[in-house]
């Protein structure tokens, strides 16, 4: 995850570093991103492999329509935030700097489940403790949800130079859209009657 890449200065990109530091908080990460065609590419062609294979296997597996409707949600859901992110930074006069916020904001992706596996063990030893199964469930759920967003925020904040203000309804826009994007289909297919 290191090595040729360059940053957006021209200085040699560590994407590790970058990652871990924009993990916890800290902008000059943004630094260690590339800001062109090639390195979004390559940010995004992981993301989009995994679920590929994955359900690749489950179509072969038999899985059939499910596996097909399953693959195409979470590819939804993986390049909906970008494209709208993209949307409303061209409405911003931001897009100039959406490739290397859309480079950093994928990489990125790649710290969610380690805040999650990080607060799994924290809840686990709580539940451990006496603390009630379903308070530890809900304070994992709200503690990740809580993470994911700060962190969808500080990179809009920081990948595309926005005000608090801004960066805050960009990130409730994209997440509610890509939301009913993922979701919306699904929920009016439960709801239509079968023939």
């Amino acid at each position: 995850m290191s090595g040729r890449q360059r940053g957006p200065r021209g200085r040699p990109a560590s994407i590790m570093l970058g990652i871990v530091r924009l993990a916890r908080g800290r902008p000059d990460g943004m630094q260690q991103f590339g800001a062109t065609r090639d390195s979004f590419l390559a940010s995004l062609a992981p993301l989009i492999a995994f679920p590929l294979v994955g359900g690749m296997l489950m179509l072969l597996g038999g899985g059939g329509l499910s596996a097909l409707s399953d693959l195409l949600a979470t590819l939804c859901a993986l390049v909906a935030p970008l494209v709208l992110s993209f949307e409303v930074a061209r409405l911003w006069r931001r897009q100039q700097f959406w490739l290397h916020f859309a480079t950093a904001f994928n990489w990125c992706q790649w710290v969610i489940p380690f805040v999650g596996f990080a607060l799994l063990m924290i809840f686990g030893v709580l539940a451990a403790l006496g603390l009630p199964r379903r308070v530890a469930q809900m304070g994992l759920l709200l503690g990740l949800l809580s993470y994911v967003l700060w962190l969808h925020w500080f990179l809009v904040r920081y990948g595309l130079g926005l005000s608090r203000s801004r960066a805050l309804l960009m990130v409730i826009a994209v997440n509610f859209a890509t939301a009913l994007l993922v979701v919306g289909p699904r929920a009016l297919t439960l709801g239509a009657p079968a023939s």
